[in-house]
C-alpha cells in the first residue's frame, strides 16, 4: 500500500507582499471612478505624477542602500503609497505638492526608517500631513463638485491648471474653486464646521447645494466606493474586518451621542461616515499592517481611538476632516496598545506544583 503524505490543515500559502498590494489598489478603483466621475481629471493627473515620482524615489534610495532592486521595485508598496496620497489630495493642487509629498513619504517616512515593514507611521497620511502644515492654502484648494463648477474643465484644462495655476483660457484656481452660487468651494465638513462657527444651524447649513440630496454632493459616492472596495478586501481575506468595524462604530457611538444631545450643534452618524476620508481610513489606511497593531484585541483599540479622535478633532480641533492626524496619533500609540494587548505565550498561566521539601 502506498503512504499519502500531506501537508497539515493549519499551513496555509501566504500571499506575496506583491500580489496583496495589487489586490488593495484593485480595490480602490471604485472610490477613485466616483472621484473621477464628480470632480474630474484631477486626482488621477495626481495618481500619475505621485506614482511616477514614488517609482523614482524608490529607485534611488535602494541604490543609495545598496538594495536589491529586484524585490523591493515590484512589491508594489510604493504605488500603494502614491495611490493613498493621490486620492487625498485636492484635485486642483500643484503638481509640485504631489512630487514633494510623494518624495517625503518614500524617502523620508518609509525608507529613512528602513524600508518597508520598518515605518513607524503611514506614509502616505505623514506626507499629507506634511503638505497640509507647510502648505495649507494649496492644500485647501477644493474644486466644486463638475455640476456646480462656473467654468467647464476639461482634461486639458486640467491639466494645464495643475501645471500652471491657469487653465487655457485664463481662468485662475480660485475662479474655477466659485460655485454656481458665487461662494468659494470647500469641503463638506469644512463648510459645515465654518457655519456652526457662524451660528447657523446643521439644517441652515444642508440648505447649502454642496450637500445635495444625500448629506454631501459626490462625496457620498467616493465613500461608498471605496466602502464597496474595502468589502471586496475583506472578501478576500487581505484585511480583517475587524479594524474597519471597530473605527466606524466608534465613530456611530461619538457622534450619535453628541447629536442626540444637540442635533442643530452636529451631523448625524451618516453625515461622518460619507464626508471626508471616513471609508479610506477604515479600508485602507487603518489596515496597514506595519503601523497599526497587531493583535486583534489591539486592532480593535487602535482603531476605536481612530475613529474616537476624528470625531474629536473634527468636533473640536482647526481641521475638519482630521482622518490623517488621528492615523498619525493612533501610528504612535500603536506600540503601548501592543504591548498591553499581545497574546500570552501558551502555558503562560499553567502554574506549576512546588516541590515540597522533606524537613528532617
Amino acid at each position: 500500500m502506498a503512504f499519502w503524505i500531506a501537508s497539515s490543515p493549519h499551513n496555509h500559502i501566504q500571499s506575496k507582499t506583491s500580489a496583496i498590494m495589487r489586490l488593495v489598489m484593485y480595490a480602490a478603483i471604485p472610490g477613485i471612478l466616483a472621484q473621477w466621475y464628480f470632480f474630474g481629471w484631477g486626482n488621477l493627473i495626481h495618481l500619475a505624477i505621485a506614482m511616477s515620482t514614488a517609482v523614482a524615489a524608490e529607485f534611488f534610495a535602494l541604490s543609495l542602500r545598496n538594495k536589491k532592486m529586484k524585490n523591493q521595485m515590484l512589491d508594489g508598496s510604493a504605488l500603494l503609497t502614491a495611490l493613498l496620497l493621490a486620492v487625498s489630495l485636492p484635485a486642483l493642487a500643484p503638481w509640485w505638492v504631489t512630487v514633494l509629498g510623494t518624495l517625503f513619504a518614500i524617502l523620508i517616512v518609509k525608507q529613512l526608517y528602513g524600508g518597508i515593514g520598518h515605518n513607524p507611521f503611514n506614509p502616505a497620511m505623514a506626507a499629507y500631513v506634511m503638505l497640509l502644515v507647510s502648505f495649507p492654502i494649496q492644500m485647501t484648494s477644493w474644486q466644486p463638485p463638475l455640476a456646480l463648477m462656473t467654468v467647464e474643465l476639461d482634461f486639458i484644462n486640467t491639466v494645464w491648471a495643475i501645471l500652471t495655476g491657469f487653465t487655457l483660457d485664463g481662468y485662475s484656481i480660485e475662479q474655477l474653486r466659485m460655485q454656481v452660487d458665487g461662494f468659494t468651494m470647500a469641503t463638506p465638513l469644512d463648510t459645515l464646521k465654518t457655519d456652526l462657527t457662524l451660528g447657523l444651524t446643521t439644517t441652515e447649513s444642508f440648505e447649502n447645494p454642496l450637500f445635495g440630496e444625500h448629506l454631501a454632493y459626490g462625496w457620498e459616492w467616493i465613500n461608498l466606493g471605496f466602502l464597496l472596495g474595502g468589502i471586496y478586501l475583506i472578501f478576500k481575506k487581505a484585511i480583517d474586518w475587524v479594524t474597519p468595524f471597530s473605527f466606524l462604530m466608534s465613530i456611530l457611538v461619538c457622534t450619535f451621542i453628541a447629536y442626540s444631545i444637540t442635533p442643530d450643534g452636529n451631523a448625524s452618524s451618516l453625515f461622518h461616515w460619507l464626508a471626508g476620508g471616513s471609508m479610506l481610513a477604515a479600508f485602507f489606511i487603518l489596515t496597514d499592517p506595519v503601523s497599526g497593531a497587531t493583535s486583534t484585541k489591539g486592532r480593535i483599540i487602535f482603531a476605536a481611538l481612530a475613529g474616537f479622535l476624528v470625531f474629536i478633532i473634527r468636533k473640536f480641533g482647526g481641521y475638519p476632516d482630521a482622518v490623517a492626524f488621528a492615523v498619525l496619533l493612533c501610528n504612535m500609540a500603536a506600540p503601548l496598545i501592543d504591548q498591553y494587548t499581545r497574546p500570552r505565550t501558551y502555558g503562560h498561566n499553567v502554574k506549576t506544583p512546588k516541590v515540597q521539601e522533606n524537613k528532617q
